[in-house]
C-alpha cells in the first residue's frame, strides 16, 4: 500500500481507503492527520493529506487518541 501525504495546513482533509470498500473522508488538525496516516498505514490502508477542508466533513473519530 501506499501512503500519499501532500503540503497541510492546521486543519486538513483525510481521505481514507481500505481494500474493497469506499474512502471515507475526514478533518483534522494536521498533526493528528498524520499520525492516523502512519498508524493506518501499517494495517494496510491508503490516506492522503490535502488542504480540501471543509466544514462538512466529519472529525475524525477518536481524534484525541492520536495526539502525539
Amino acid at each position: 500500500m501506499t501512503l500519499l501525504v501532500g503540503d497541510v495546513t492546521s486543519q486538513c482533509r483525510l481521505r481514507v481507503w481500505f481494500e474493497g470498500f469506499d474512502p471515507l473522508d475526514y478533518r483534522a488538525d494536521s498533526a493528528v492527520a498524520h499520525e492516523f496516516a502512519m498508524a493506518a498505514h501499517t494495517v494496510g490502508a491508503v490516506v492522503t493529506i490535502d488542504e480540501e477542508v471543509s466544514d462538512d466533513l466529519r472529525p475524525l473519530p477518536c481524534e484525541r487518541l492520536w495526539h502525539s
